[in-house]
């Protein structure tokens, strides 16, 4: 019997995203570090402060969102960054639309993503968001693993940037064992670096895994995009033929042969 597994595109098996909120004028500077070595984020913004200033700084204005994110992934973090745990949900539910409403009419596309602002939720909270349009949430705290999620709507990251960066940088683009599907991913507020002054933090990390082409560098809304799809193959008993009912191409390994499967039907 043939072995059959589900891999990350062109086969790879390690794949690498960054998820930053608050929208801050930091994210310029990093924007730029991510840029240089190839890298993919996530931001998640708050479309009702976007052109407030505040103590921690000014944030980026909605007309500067509509190119400084280009390649990059824009994603919800509520309309005024509210505790929302404690909030009525109906509130709630209107501070998600209303950030999705005002980020969509930067990108032009629907947003599907969502961060929890001071990363308050609550059961009935992640059972609200499908129902606005939302297909994954990022929680705060750090796992310290390279597991993938087993809750959209609870993804915890790897570590936050401040937490272990660079040890588990190196600890990523070591592992080889290809059998295993690996997920890094750090989370943060791109102010902290200028905080902290270390911004050398970032850019040291960026240029380790940039230049490993064996990792895929991928925002979070086409990291759960893929796996959805993956998930949706079909295959026949024999193992010779394969639909895929998605729209994305999935590639998968038969005994160690690297197979892209197109949509629709595929034989093997």
């Amino acid at each position: 019997m043939k072995q059959y597994y589900v891999c990350y595109p062109e086969g790879k098996f390690k794949a690498l995203t960054l998820s930053y909120d608050d929208g801050r004028i930091e994210d310029r500077r990093l924007i730029a570090v991510l840029n240089q070595f190839g890298l993919k984020a996530t931001f998640h913004l708050n479309g009702g402060l976007m052109d407030r200033n505040d103590r921690t700084g000014q944030r980026i204005s909605l007309d500067e969102a509509r190119t400084l994110y280009q390649g990059h992934e824009i994603a919800c973090h509520t309309y005024t960054h509210p505790t929302i745990a404690r909030c009525p949900l109906d509130k709630v539910a209107l501070e998600v639309i209303e950030d999705r409403r005002i980020l969509e009419g930067i990108t032009g596309i629907p947003i599907q993503g969502m961060s929890y602002p001071n990363g308050s939720y609550t059961k009935k909270i992640k059972e609200l968001l499908p129902l606005l349009g939302i297909n994954y949430s990022r929680i705060v705290g750090s796992s310290h693993s390279f597991a993938l999620p087993t809750d959209w709507y609870a993804w915890q990251a790897t570590c936050h940037h401040q937490q272990q960066l660079l040890e588990h940088g190196k600890d990523f683009v070591d592992l080889h064992k290809s059998q295993y599907l690996y997920l890094m991913s750090v989370w943060g507020h791109s102010y902290e670096f200028t905080d902290n002054n270390n911004w050398h933090l970032i850019e040291d990390f960026a240029e380790m895994v940039g230049v490993h082409h064996d990792i895929w560098f991928v925002t979070h809304i086409d990291f759960y995009r893929y796996m959805v799809a993956s998930e949706q193959l079909v295959f026949s008993i024999e193992g010779n033929s394969v639909y895929n009912p998605t729209t994305l191409s999935i590639w998968i390994s038969v005994d160690g042969n690297i197979i892209q499967v197109l949509p629709g039907m595929n034989r093997l």
